[in-house]
């Protein structure tokens, strides 16, 4: 048995795909590919497949990340041509690892996510700076999410303003993507006073913990 860890887009109409469904994608993806899915044991066997974290609803992405389980070994590329080829529109290969079949789960390792929104309205980019500099200066930041309260202001390790496509200014923003406490960036731009509508969110980067600290 090996297991193999996949970096991917998740472009396109893909954008309106929700985790559950992306699992359904990928098991039909890896079936069309021909590999030789490893099943969970129990009563209702699963293929072994794990995505990294959720990517909400409407967003972008150039580096999702899943880990697959397969029965047999492989050669790398001759997996990542099979799963290139069966792949649906939206989804590019960027890159395959092996990984050790006793590693932590590659959930329990994402610690913050890089993420570029791209603001579809004229701003000001010194106005933007300084809403910028005054929330990062804020203590807390509480904000509702289905009927509860939480502090967003721990979950923004980084943010800054840059010029776009022009006439448009993005942000550049790293989160933390951790249990109870995953930033999300609409509600970065809720609290910056900024309609989420009028952006496109595009995660670029699953920036992970160490494999060794992860497991301790």
């Amino acid at each position: 048995m090996i297991r193999i860890r996949i970096s991917h887009t998740k472009t396109g109409a893909l954008r309106y795909t929700g985790n559950l469904d992306m699992q359904k994608v990928w098991e039909r993806t890896f079936r069309r590919a021909g590999l030789p899915l490893a099943y969970s044991q129990g009563f209702h066997p699963q293929p072994r497949i794990n995505q990294a974290c959720p990517l909400p609803l409407g967003f972008l992405s150039n580096v999702e990340l899943l880990d697959v389980w397969l029965n047999d070994e492989m050669p790398l590329e001759e997996i990542r041509a099979a799963v290139q080829a069966a792949a649906p529109a939206g989804v590019s290969i960027n890159d395959l690892e092996p990984i050790d079949l006793h590693a932590p789960r590659l959930q329990t390792l994402v610690d913050t996510a890089d993420y570029v929104i791209t603001l579809h309205q004229v701003a000001d980019k010194a106005g933007l700076d300084q809403k910028i500099a005054d929330l990062l200066a804020a203590p807390t930041l509480l904000r509702e999410r289905r009927g509860k309260t939480y502090d967003l202001r721990p979950m923004i390790m980084a943010m800054r303003s840059e010029e776009g496509p022009a006439p448009f200014l993005q942000i550049h923003l790293r989160l933390t993507v951790r249990e109870g406490a995953t930033g999300r960036p609409e509600e970065v731009l809720l609290a910056l006073g900024l309609d989420p509508f009028a952006a496109s969110i595009e995660r670029t980067q699953l920036n992970l913990k160490d494999p060794l600290a992860a497991a301790a």
